[in-house]
């Protein structure tokens, strides 16, 4: 078997007026849970006891003295902390606020005579009632923080209130208290600890001073000193510079010297080491030899006067030479005299960076110990500082840290249970859950509920639209109220049709009691009342109805004819409609399934199909059974019926798609049992009509239902064999 071709429905976009309808069809569900609330609630709210509520308002600091410290600083925070508010906040509610409120209030004793307790109160079950009773709240942006307390006794609530706040006050101002003391003790116990160790670094550094034999030019001196200083070194350093320039530059002039000529030395020497008496002999000599040039040219070798400066002369050069070696030899002394003191110089610094350094290490471990001694002390100072301002801050006042700007008062009017807010409350949750349960109901419900639902989910035509409650026109007549609705019905078929020539049509629907059989009576009767000759068959043969519609027997009918018990003129029956007749089912058969697929059911269709204008064919329900399925195929048209509000979506879909699988022509859906009173958007389909139609009689009340004066009188029907 092919599985069923379902079809995707589009998606369905709500509007207002959707959640208007929905409101208006679940109103009854919205009135009943709204005064349920309402009711409730003011009940409630009559009921519950009066409750009187009192404030006290703290204004929070953190950890301050009221006045500078020592240090001549106050720690003041202007800076909103939502943190410590915080903190604080679980502090006023901690066990030890709260049991220390109780214990002042004697709160277990009291309550348990107000309550009438034949055992005294637990502090942890007090505790609890009196967390339920506070109420915290700070103040925006500011560290300040309301206390209220409510309580069913006015003076209680105040007394309350106002011992929270103090104890919270006692509490801030002890446990400052107790960290100062803690603080104060731990500095002293610490400074004994560094006295002892102050005592023995003292005797331990002055032992290594006798022992290392460490003389101090500066006994608060806590660094190693060294025998040469920096500006010695340097000192020393620039001497041994400059000498060893000179000892250079003298002896690069000595041996240069040394290496001219006699001649060439004495006239150098003069310009090299100036010297007065070699330059007098120098210059003795110049006029010596001036003189003796000028006595060989008057006198001659010879002459006496010439002998005399010769000798002169040579004594002249001998006292030259022998200046000039004597200048060599102090030259060359004083470079000797030179190279000494560079080399002196050089020695002593050597012998002064020896000397520091073994005086470093020598003495290394008395200054190590020194230092250590040295921050000792320090610490020791710093340590005595603190001491000293915390025991000062310990006698400064601190009131700042919680200060109680406003006492709680008695209050003369209760405050719980607020009557209006609560009864405003309850119409404003009984509004919102009334509706809400409405709209989750109608979520829940998946069955037909508009036209919309219908062509959206079926893709097929609503052809009619019936009211609910209607009647069977062939009793109630041409004029009857809901008539219209089928005549809407009947046009909608006609001009649906594809061809002139189909004129079987079969109701069927997806469950039973959707309305088949009332939907064909009544639209048999309006093509009859048309003037078309119109038959009804109940081919319904597992419970046919509408023999009990039309008051006949059900004794001949479909099934006689088919196993050609009687003939069909025998079986067709006439009704006080001249146009309108009736075939009944006639005795049910054991298997109503193999007379419908029969040929002469067939055969019967296509006979009647010739007799009559329209034929209108009864059906058992669709789901569950394959009666309708076959008339379905063998009919020209199906109309489906559903009923408003009944069966699930799904259901219908189901039986739209049976009907297409076995070759039916569904024309269309007839949406059957609508609340007018409930959804107006139907009444467009039917009411509307009905109240023209109404109008126009009241107009003219002299003419009858059916348009004759002096007739109002419903037309009866009256069942009779047709041949």
């Amino acid at each position: 078997m092919d599985p069923l071709k379902t079809t995707n429905a589009p998606e369905a976009k709500l509007h207002f007026l959707d959640y208007w309808r929905i409101i208006r069809i679940r109103k009854t569900v919205i009135l009943a849970v709204f005064l349920l609330v309402v009711i409730t609630a003011t009940i409630v709210t009559f009921i519950l006891p009066e409750a009187y509520s009192s404030r006290a308002r703290i204004k929070l600091e953190r950890d301050s003295t009221d006045v500078a410290g020592v240090d001549g600083q106050r720690n003041i925070s202007g800076v909103y902390d939502p943190y410590f508010i915080q903190t604080e906040f679980e502090v006023i509610q901690s066990e030890i606020v709260l049991d220390e409120v109780i214990d002042r209030l004697n709160l277990n004793e009291k309550w348990q005579k107000k309550y009438n307790s034949d055992t005294k109160f637990k502090t942890t079950d007090t505790r609890t009632a009196l967390k339920r009773m506070i109420d915290l709240r700070p103040s925006r942006n500011t560290s300040i923080i309301d206390i209220t307390v409510f309580s069913d006794d006015k003076k209680e609530a105040a007394d309350i209130a106002n011992a929270i706040a103090d104890v919270y006050y006692d509490y801030r101002q002890k446990v400052r208290t107790e960290l100062t003391m803690g603080g104060i003790k731990a500095f002293e116990k610490e400074l004994d600890v560094q006295d002892t160790k102050i005592t023995a670094k003292e005797a331990e550094v002055d032992k290594l001073r006798n022992d290392l034999h460490v003389v101090e030019n500066d006994p608060q001196n806590t660094s190693q000193p060294g025998s040469l200083g920096p500006m010695d070194v340097i000192h020393y350093n620039s001497i041994k510079i400059e000498g060893e320039a000179v000892y250079i530059r003298e002896q690069t002039m000595l041996d240069k010297l040394k290496e001219l000529s006699s001649a060439e030395l004495i006239q150098t020497i003069p310009t090299a080491a100036p010297d007065t008496i070699l330059a007098q002999l120098l210059q003795n000599s110049l006029e010596t030899e001036s003189r003796l040039i000028t006595l060989r040219s008057d006198y001659g070798d010879q002459n006496p006067e010439v002998q005399r400066a010769v000798k002169l002369k040579a004594g002249l050069d001998k006292e030259i030479d022998d200046r000039v070696n004597g200048i060599m030899q102090a030259m060359e002394t004083r470079v000797a005299s030179l190279k000494a003191v560079v080399t002196n110089s050089q020695a002593k610094v050597d012998s002064a960076k020896a000397e520091d350094i073994d005086t470093a290490e020598r003495t290394r471990p008395y200054y190590l110990a020194k230092s250590e001694l040295d921050r000792l002390r320090k610490f020791r100072e710093v340590l005595a500082l603190r001491t000293f301002q915390e025991s000062v801050d310990l006698k400064m006042p601190k009131t700042t840290m919680v200060q109680i700007i406003e006492r709680a008062e008695t209050s003369q009017r209760p405050v719980r249970p607020n009557k209006p807010l609560n009864i405003a409350l309850g119409i404003i949750i009984g509004l919102v859950v009334g509706i809400g349960l409405a709209f989750f109901i109608e979520y829940l419900d998946t069955s037909v509920k508009t036209i919309d639902d219908v062509e959206r989910t079926l893709q097929a035509p609503v052809l009619g639209v019936i009211p609910q409650n209607v009647g069977y026109l062939v009793e109630e007549g041409v004029e009857s109220p809901h008539a219209e609705a089928y005549r809407v019905l009947r046009t909608n078929l006609l001009f649906s049709r594809k061809d002139d020539k189909l004129n079987t049509v079969a109701v069927v629907s997806a469950g039973a009691g959707e309305g088949k059989s009332t939907t064909v009576c009544n639209l048999a009767t309006v093509f009859a009342q048309s003037g078309q000759r119109v038959l009804m068959v109940d081919s319904d043969l597992r419970r046919p109805t509408l023999h009990k519609l039309m008051g006949v027997s059900n004794n001949l009918g479909l099934t006689n004819y088919l196993l050609k018990q009687n003939t069909l003129e025998e079986v067709i029956q006439t009704s006080k409609l001249p146009a309108l007749d009736f075939m009944a089912s006639g005795k049910l058969p054991s298997s109503s399934l193999g007379i419908l697929s029969s040929g002469q059911m067939k055969d019967l269709i296509n006979e009647l199909k010739l007799r009559y204008d329209f034929v209108f064919f009864d059906s058992p329900p669709i789901m569950g059974v394959s009666d309708a399925s076959i008339l379905a195929s063998e009919v020209d048209m199906t109309l489906q019926v559903i009923q408003y509000r009944r069966y699930p979506q799904p259901m219908n879909i189901r039986a739209k798609q049976l009907i297409e699988k076995v070759g039916g022509n569904l024309i269309g859906i007839v949406l059957n049992n609508i609340n007018m009173s409930q959804d107006e958007s139907y009444y467009y389909y039917s009411g509307y009509y009905h109240d023209y139609y109404s109008k126009n009689d009241d107009t003219d009340p002299a003419l009858g239902a059916n348009g004759s004066a002096g007739t109002a009188e419903k037309p009866r029907v009256d069942i009779n064999k047709k041949y």
